[in-house]
C-alpha cells in the first residue's frame, strides 16, 4: 500500500481514515486512565479544529505558535493548522528563558495556541508577543480574553474542510535545539515533510498498522503520517537521559511496541536498568537512535535484550535535512567500532537514496555560489553539505544564518551541515565532530569525535568532551572527562592513576599525541532535546577558568 501524493502533510490522516479508520492513532497510558483516538476520529477532530480556526480568523500562511504539551490535542491541533494552510511554529519548552522569547519575537507569529501557563507568559513578556493578535487556550483561561480548545471546537462544523495548499507552501517552521549557537527557524514545506514520511517508511521497512513509541514530540506526528499507532510514554521529552526505564518498558510490553525512536542518552539509560534487571525489550523489532553520535558500547548492549532479528538504525541527520545517511547497529559492532575507538571518527552510514553529499574544504565564510574547487579530496575530513529533495532550503528568519548555511546551485540548495567528516572507500560518511567545535593549534586542528573516542576506551570515563582554551591557531587542547562515578576521583590515589592512564591513551596514539592536559568534570552540560549533544562552549569556558586558576 503507498501513500497518495498530496499537497498538504493533513491529508495523510485523511488516507489513514478511509483505510484503517478503526485503528488508533494515538494511546496515551496514564496511571488509572488511558486515553484514546482512532484514525477516523483523528481525521473528524482534525476537520472540526481546521473549521473552528478559520472561523476564528486564523488562515492560510499564518505562522501560529503551539505551546502544547506533547499529547493527543497537539496533534489534532497541529495536523489541522497543516489543513488550512496555516504553519504551525513548533520552538522545544526546555530551552532557556532568553532563547525561547527571542526565537518567538524573531518568527513573529499572528497566532497563538498554548496552555495557560504559556498564555501567562504571554502576558508577562507582551514585547516579545507583540506580533500575536489571536489566541486559543488549552484548557481554562485565567486573566486574559480569546477562545479556547473547547469553544473552538464547538464552533468547528463536521463537513471535511478542503485543504488549500501547494506542495511548495510552508507547512512549519521547526526550531533548532540551540546546542551550537542561537536556535533557527527551519522552514519546512508540504512537500519536504510529505516526501521525508516517505523516505522513513521505505527506509526502515515501516507498515501501516505497526505500534510506535516515540519518545521525541516531532517523531510522534511523523509516526502517525506512517500510519502507527503511536503510544505516548509518561515522560517528560525535554529530559530523555532522566526517564523512569518502566515508563518505557511497560508499555512496549502492554501494547506490543514494534517500533521506537529515542535519543542515545534514553536508551543507554534504559539499556542499563535492563541488563541490571534480567529485562528485555521484546517485542521491539526496530529502534531508532539519534541526535549525537550512538557508541559501539551502547549498541553492544542490545544484544542482551533485544530479539536476534530486531534492527537498531542510527540515522544521521538535522532539523534542516533527515535522513542523510543510516547504519545499522551490526554493520558498527561488526565492523567500525573498532576503527572508531582508534581515532577514526564515527561512521554513520552510506548517504541515503536521494541525498547528494559532497565534503568541501573546511571555512567559517560564507559560500553564495557552488564551485568545483570547495570540494576537498577523496579521505580528507572536510566540512559536510547536502542536498536533496526534503533538504531544507532556507530559514525563516536570521539572514545571516542562511548565508553562513546555504549555497547556491543553479535552482539547486545545498545546505551546510556545520558537521565535518569524510568518506571512506565504501563510499559510508565518518562523522568527526561539529565544524565550530574543532580546535586549532599552532601544529593544526584536532576534531572532536576523532579524539575523544580514544580517551572513552578507559572503562571509567562515561565521556569526554575535547574543547580548545586561547585563540584560534594558538588554541591549547584540553580534554574534559565525566567519569562514571564523579566522586572517585576525591581520593587522589584515584585521581592520579586515571589521569596518567588518560595521558598514556592520549600519547599513544598520533591522532591525540599533541593533547596533555586533562580535566575532571562532575557532570557535562547537554542539550535539551536528546540529552546527549554535549555543550562545548560552556566546558571551555570552565576549562579556561581552571586553567588560569592553576
Amino acid at each position: 500500500m503507498t501513500t497518495p501524493s498530496v499537497e498538504n502533510i493533513a491529508s495523510l490522516v485523511d488516507h489513514l481514515a478511509a483505510t484503517i479508520p478503526n485503528r488508533d492513532a494515538l494511546v496515551v497510558p496514564r496511571s488509572g486512565s488511558c486515553r484514546r483516538i482512532t484514525f477516523r476520529q483523528l481525521q473528524r477532530e482534525t476537520h472540526r479544529l481546521a473549521d473552528g480556526l478559520r472561523q476564528s480568523g486564523l488562515d492560510h500562511g499564518d505562522r501560529v505558535l503551539v505551546m502544547v504539551p506533547f499529547g493527543i490535542e497537539f496533534v489534532t491541533l497541529t495536523f489541522a493548522l497543516f489543513r488550512i494552510g496555516a504553519v504551525p511554529v513548533l520552538i522545544d519548552p526546555g530551552l532557556d528563558r532568553k532563547q525561547v522569547l527571542t526565537s518567538i519575537e524573531n518568527v513573529a507569529p499572528t497566532g497563538f495556541i498554548g496552555v495557560p501557563m504559556a498564555h501567562l507568559a504571554r502576558l508577562v513578556y507582551r514585547r516579545h508577543f507583540k506580533s500575536v493578535t489571536q489566541w486559543v487556550t488549552v484548557g481554562r483561561r485565567w486573566l486574559w480574553s480569546g477562545i479556547t480548545l473547547r469553544s473552538l471546537r464547538a464552533r468547528g462544523g463536521r463537513d471535511a474542510v478542503p485543504v488549500a495548499t501547494r506542495p511548495d507552501d510552508p507547512a512549519a517552521i521547526l526550531f533548532t535545539s540551540g546546542s551550537t549557537g542561537p536556535p533557527k527557524g527551519v522552514l519546512y514545506t508540504h512537500r519536504m515533510f510529505t516526501l521525508q514520511v516517505e523516505k522513513i517508511k521505505q527506509l526502515y521497512g515501516i507498515t501501516i498498522g505497526e505500534v510506535d513509541l516515540p519518545t521525541f514530540p516531532l517523531f510522534g506526528l511523523f509516526g502517525v503520517g506512517l500510519g502507527m499507532t503511536c503510544v505516548l510514554p509518561d515522560m517528560d521529552p525535554t529530559r530523555p537521559a532522566k526517564v523512569n526505564p518502566e515508563n518505557i518498558l511497560g508499555p512496549i510490553k502492554q501494547f506490543n511496541i514494534t517500533s521506537s525512536f529515542g535519543s542515545p542518552a534514553l536508551w543507554d539509560t534504559v539499556a542499563r536498568y535492563c541488563i541490571e534487571h534480567g529485562r528485555n525489550l521484546e517485542p521491539l523489532k526496530r529502534i531508532l537512535i539519534a541526535g549525537a553520535p550512538v557508541p559501539g558500547s551502547l549498541l553492544e548492549r542490545f544484544d542482551r535484550i533485544l530479539a536476534p532479528d530486531a534492527k537498531v538504525h542510527t540515522p544521521y541527520g538535522a532539523t534542516e535535512a533527515l535522513p542523510v545517511c543510516s547504519i545499522e547497529r551490526r554493520e558498527v559492532v561488526d565492523e567500525t567500532w573498532t576503527r572508531t575507538q582508534e581515532g577514526a571518527g564515527t561512521c554513520v552510514g552510506k548517504p541515503v537514496e536521494g541525498v547528494d553529499l559532497r565534503i568541501l574544504h573546511i571555512t567559517d565564510d560564507p559560500i553564495p555560489e557552488w564551485n568545483a574547487s570547495l570540494e576537498a579530496a577523496p579521505g580528507t575530513i572536510g566540512e559536510i553539505a547536502v542536498s536533496g529533495p526534503w533538504v531544507t532550503r532556507q530559514y525563516a528568519v536570521l539572514d545571516e544564518a542562511n548565508r553562513l548555511s546555504k549555497i547556491k546551485e543553479g535552482e539547486r540548495t545545498w545546505h551546510r551541515m556545520g558537521d565535518v567528516g569524510y568518506l571512506d572507500e565504501q563510499g559510508r560518511l565518518w562523522f568527526c565532530g561539529r565544524k565550530s567545535h574543532r580546535i586549532e593549534t599552532e601544529t593544526g586542528s584536532l576534531f572532536t569525535i576523532v579524539c575523544e573516542a580514544i580517551f572513552n576506551r578507559l572503562p571509567e570515563v562515561r565521556r569526554s568532551a575535547l574543547v580548545g582554551v586561547g585563540r584560534k591557531g594558538q588554541q591549547i587542547p584540553v580534554v574534559v572527562v565525566e567519569l562514571h562515578d564523579p566522586p572517585s576521583i576525591k581520593d587522589p590515589a584515584v585521581k592520579t592513576r586515571l589521569l596518567a592512564e588518560l595521558l598514556e591513551l592520549g600519547s599513544a596514539n598520533p591522532v591525540t599525541r599533541p593533547i596533555d592536559m586533562v580535566l575532571f568534570h562532575p557532570g557535562f552540560p547537554v542539550d535539551i532535546r536528546h540529552n546527549a549533544k554535549i555543550n562545548r562552549e560552556k566546558l571551555a569556558d570552565w576549562a579556561a577558568v581552571k586553567l588560569a586558576d592553576r
